[in-house]
Formats: structure tokens, C-alpha cells, sequence
């Protein structure tokens, strides 16, 4: 939808921009508002995912061994287990092992008192530590590792190996279920704010043509066609989209440059990253839908000026 002439209504639109600043100004500031809001939501969303992934990936089964286990048979299992569908990795932890880490999760002087309470015992059981792929895969995996006749005869409790098996259900649930709502939501925030920056920009446009209807009832008169007479509103349009545009990025990298690091440092264990090729995707596609917003909307703006 490029106009035929272009020259004149380049120079239209940037007399337009210089007589009526007030009016682009304000529709500058609505399609650099509206753009800002979609991108700081798509970036978040970005975020979000990252964040929901590093959590996802904390979610691991413990397999507690019996003490008493054949280290030859619980190596086979390892083995077996490794060999599965959705399994990552299998590490052992040994009962040394796992009270070592007891004790760095725990407070110092909680860890001292506890340690020194046991009087030399350990009554941490070793176990077989298991990683998944598909962390939404966790129960399924558990319980067939439960079912495993192998597992039974290395357990911690052969009388009931489910107990054996831990991977926090109740809390891994409720995860999933939460992080699912809110990558739905997410989506349909974006998807809204782009219906409402379209509606928006349009309704400016229509103003901006409204103040002009004179002019254009001026130029129909003269037997000017109807893409002579689109040409400068259109031109103006998808100017002003883009310098919003523009200024929705410069926004979006300062705010992300600005509060990325400091979330980083505030909360060292979640992945606020933002990939480059996130970054690039979704400052084109601001560019884009800026571009289409100013082009169509000036343009439905304009039909009922231009019917015979």
C-alpha cells in the first residue's frame, strides 16, 4: 500500500507533523505506550518461561537405597535406570554424601546441634538421585520406578518402596498447574493488548483526520482520486508508528539493561535471562505491528471520507 506519490506525501505528512503537533504528539504517545506495554509483556513472558524452565528443572526423584543394599545390584540399577524414556541422568549419593548436604542446608548452628545430636551415626540413607527430560513426566516415572522389581530389592523399605520414592507430589503439582496458568495468561495478554492498540491508534488516526475533513472534501472537489488523497494520512500513519516503535524498543532495552541485573543479583537461583534472538524477534515484530497499526488504520480511518 504504497502511495504512487510518495514525494508529495512525505512533504504533506511532515507539514502536517509541524502545523498539528499536538495531534501527532499524541499519536506518537499512543503507539509508543500501546507497543511498549505488548513488548514489555512478550519480554516478561520470555522471562517467565526461563524462570518456569530453571524451576522445572530443580524437580528431581529420590530413590532412598537400603544400607545394607549390594552396591553391585544398585549399580545395575543405576544402570537400568539411565536407560529409561524421559531419564536424563542418575546419580548416586552416598549416605556421607547426603548428610553433607544436609548440613548445608540447614543453618550453621541448626547443622552443628543436629549433627552433634545423632552421636556418630547417619541416618540419612544413600539414594539414586534421577534428572528427567520432560520434568511434567515426574509422576509416571516415579511410579514405574516404584513398580521395579529390581528397585525392591535395594529400597530403603522393601515392605512399601513407594515410600522410598520422594519427589515432593503435592508441591510438583501445584508448580506445574500454577506455571501452566500463567504461561496461558500471559499469552492472552498479549494477544489483548494488540486488539488494543490496534482499536486505539485507529480512533487517533480518525481524530487526526476529522480535524482535516476540510481539506479533504477540498481536494475530492479538485478531482483528486482517492490514493492521491490517501497518500499523505497513510504516509503519516506508519511515520508515526515508527518513531513509536522506536521509542517502545530504545524503553524496552533501558528498562531491560536496568532491572535484569538487578533481579539477577536479588535472586541468584531463577534465570532471569533474555536471549538475543528474543530480544531481536520481538523488537521486529514491534516494528512490524507498528507499521501495520499505522498502515491499516489510517487507511479504515479514511474510508468514509473517500466514498462517492
Amino acid at each position: 500500500m504504497v502511495p504512487s506519490n510518495l514525494g508529495y506525501s512525505l512533504r504533506e505528512a511532515g507539514h502536517h507533523f509541524k502545523r498539528n503537533f499536538s495531534t501527532v504528539l499524541g499519536a506518537v504517545v499512543t503507539i509508543f505506550l500501546s507497543l511498549f506495554i505488548i513488548g514489555l509483556f512478550v519480554l516478561a513472558s520470555v522471562v517467565l518461561d526461563n524462570v518456569v524452565g530453571s524451576v522445572e528443572d530443580r524437580v528431581t526423584i529420590q530413590a532412598f537405597l537400603s544400607d545394607d543394599a549390594d552396591q553391585s545390584a544398585v549399580d545395575a540399577l543405576q544402570a537400568k535406570v539411565e536407560g529409561w524414556d524421559n531419564v536424563e541422568s542418575v546419580t548416586y549419593k552416598s549416605k556421607e554424601e547426603a548428610l553433607e548436604e544436609y548440613k548445608n542446608t540447614m543453618s550453621n548452628r541448626n547443622a552443628s546441634d543436629a549433627v552433634a545430636a545423632l552421636d556418630g551415626q547417619n541416618p540419612i540413607p544413600a539414594s539414586l538421585v534421577i534428572k528427567l527430560s520432560d520434568p511434567q513426566q515426574v509422576e509416571s516415572t516415579a511410579t514405574k520406578l516404584a513398580a521395579d522389581s529390581d528397585f525392591a530389592g535395594v529400597c530403603d523399605d522393601p515392605d512399601n518402596p513407594t515410600a522410598s520414592v520422594q519427589y515432593g507430589r503435592e508441591t510438583v503439582e501445584r508448580l506445574f498447574s500454577v506455571t501452566g496458568y500463567l504461561r496461558i495468561a500471559a499469552m492472552v495478554l498479549v494477544v489483548l493488548l494488540v486488539f488494543v492498540a490496534f482499536v486505539f491508534i485507529n480512533n487517533t488516526i480518525r481524530l487526526a483526520i476529522t480535524a482535516r475533513r476540510r481539506e479533504i472534501a477540498i481536494m475530492r472537489l479538485v478531482g483528486a482520486s482517492n490514493g492521491f488523497i490517501r497518500g499523505p494520512f497513510v504516509t503519516e500513519g506508519v511515520l508515526e508508528a515508527l518513531i513509536g516503535s522506536a521509542l517502545a524498543i530504545a524503553a524496552l532495552a533501558a528498562s531491560s539493561n536496568a532491572l535484569l541485573p538487578r533481579l539477577e543479583n536479588t535472586l541468584p537461583f531463577l534465570a532471569f535471562v533474555i536471549p538475543q534472538q528474543a530480544y531481536l524477534m520481538t523488537y521486529g515484530a514491534l516494528l512490524v505491528i507498528g507499521v501495520v497499526i499505522g498502515l491499516f488504520g489510517s487507511a479504515l480511518a479514511m474510508r468514509r471520507y473517500l466514498k462517492v
